[in-house]
């Protein structure tokens, strides 16, 4: 593995983004119906999109919102979105990426960082567990709700 960095969401690297590939089962985990609500107002100038690199191959995407005016507490400081290709999951890339997620929330003045995903069998939780997110309630929708602090 060459050095993981991260870069913007550019138009030069979209398409590959878009191409990653997920293990069997994976995809019904990949967005939460509150996810899909909250996006219809989310405002561009707040939004943090990047990817993670290894060397010059696309391996992850992680996409959050860092906006202190949100209407729900839970989107004001929150991890949106964390894919790692399935040829490249396990290798330590989205423990990198939520690393610089939290690197970017502490110089917002964050002061924590939410993630909400749908509990089940081969869903996110392991994995939020063990990058330090603690469950700290639901959405009106049963997802879980989840914090690290900052």
């Amino acid at each position: 593995m060459a050095e993981l960095h991260v870069v913007e969401l550019s138009a030069s690297t979209i398409v590959a983004v878009n191409n990653m590939s997920l293990k069997p089962g994976q995809e019904r985990f990949l967005a939460p119906e509150s996810y899909a609500i909250a996006a219809t107002v989310v405002n561009p100038a707040t939004s943090w999109q990047r990817v993670v690199m290894d060397g010059d191959e696309v391996v992850g995407f992680v996409s959050a919102n860092f906006d202190p005016e949100a209407p729900q507490e839970h989107f004001r400081s929150v991890l949106w979105r964390i894919n790692v290709d399935a040829d490249d999951q396990g290798r330590g890339v989205g423990r990198f990426a939520v690393e610089q997620l939290l690197e970017e929330a502490r110089s917002r003045g964050m002061d924590h960082v939410n993630v909400i995903y749908e509990a089940g069998e081969g869903g996110p939780e392991t994995f939020f567990t063990r990058v330090g997110f603690t469950p700290v309630g639901e959405t009106e929708y049963g997802e879980v709700v989840a914090e690290v602090r900052l």
